[in-house]
């Protein structure tokens, strides 16, 4: 890695490519089929080729997606109704195979590679597991910061990485994953600072919770927002509020970003994270595309924010990067039109428009 990945980074993220977005319009409106009848798969289209700075675009395929797992202090807040140890033993069910991000991912061909940038335990290595823990688990952010400064510059530095060597090993698509007990706590006062929303109106129910133990969780996010100078720096509100995985999944999209790989967002936890990373760089908002709108009610604040539409709705809020491999298939056949379907003049169809 570089002295300094980040900046290296950032500085290798650029706007799209207007030619290759002019060239894939013009492209889908001459193919076999009315103008504008693929809808939201041509939008896709179009930013992907943007994004490559070539039309077609490459297929966004194999995939690859990366589960950063994390422990969170707010734990100990009583946010969430599973015990900590459950950040740990899902890590061991991924490796294992048995989890469902394992079985949609299966299910499209998808490599699944879990990275321990911050769980609360010692975890055996394992194939399929990356060992990049920078600490047992955040602090409590409901009383001072999450993580130091030095902390979330390694942890988006290792997201930068895992980035790096999977598209260096031929993934050409990469899905965002998260494991975390509490992380939507951390989640909601990211989106909050990000997108200037109330805590209330981005704070939901996560795993499952009562109401009494929502309104400790929405008082927990207020409290921690208060907290944050004004104008604060991204990765300053990252290391107040945000988690380990947070901060690696905003490498990791950055990362892709560099690269011009696309990325597959999930669910809230990838939402925050995508705030993070375009805060840091507008621009890396062109490699995200949203597989899904999950449940929590900041995720479409998120995305609304990102100004990202989601591909797919099904009220999904488990996280793993579920919701984004259900949608892997939509994205691939986007993609696949530009390269496979005909034009009118290459397959001797008539067009209507030019009769009329």
């Amino acid at each position: 890695m570089p002295a300094d990945p980040l900046q290296e980074t950032l500085a290798a993220i650029t706007p799209p490519d207007d030619a290759a977005i002019r060239d894939a319009r013009d492209l889908q409106n001459r193919l076999t089929k009315p103008p504008g009848s693929l809808g939201v798969l041509e939008d896709v289209s179009v930013r992907l080729a943007g994004l490559a700075g070539q039309c077609p675009p490459p297929p966004p395929e194999p995939a690859a997606v990366a589960v950063f797992a994390a422990d969170h202090g707010v734990h100990a807040r009583g946010v969430s109704p599973w015990p900590q140890e459950v950040t740990a033993q899902m890590v061991a069910n991924f490796l294992a195979g048995g989890a469902v991000v394992n079985a949609f991912a299966g299910q499209v061909g998808a490599s699944v590679t879990v990275v321990d940038v911050g769980v609360a335990a010692d975890l055996p290595a394992a194939p399929g597991l990356l060992d990049r823990k920078i600490a047992r688990g955040t602090a409590d952010l409901a009383a001072g910061p999450a993580m130091t400064p030095e902390q979330v510059r390694r942890a988006v530095a290792t997201g930068v990485e895992v980035a790096r060597a999977l598209v260096a090993d031929g993934a050409r698509c990469l899905v965002t994953g998260d494991m975390g007990i509490a992380n939507t706590t951390a989640s909601a006062a990211l989106i909050a600072a990000f997108t200037g929303r109330p805590a209330a109106d981005v704070t939901g129910l996560g795993t499952g919770i009562d109401a009494d133990t929502h309104a400790r969780k929405v008082a927990i996010v207020a409290g921690a927002l208060e907290r944050l100078p004004a104008g604060a720096d991204p990765l300053t509100v990252l290391a107040e509020v945000g988690g380990l995985e947070h901060a690696a999944l905003a490498g990791y999209i950055l990362g892709g970003a560099a690269l011009r790989v696309p990325v597959l967002l999930d669910g809230v936890i990838a939402g925050a994270a995508a705030l993070a990373a375009a805060a840091l760089a507008p621009d890396a908002v062109a490699a995200c595309v949203a597989g899904h709108r999950s449940a929590e009610p900041g995720h479409a604040a998120a995305l609304a924010h990102l100004g990202v539409r989601p591909l797919v709705d099904l009220e999904l809020r488990l996280g793993e990067g579920t919701g984004a491999l259900l949608a892997l298939p939509l994205v691939q056949a986007a993609v696949r039109v530009l390269h496979e379907v005909a034009t009118f003049d290459a397959a001797g169809v008539a067009d209507k428009r030019e009769e009329s």
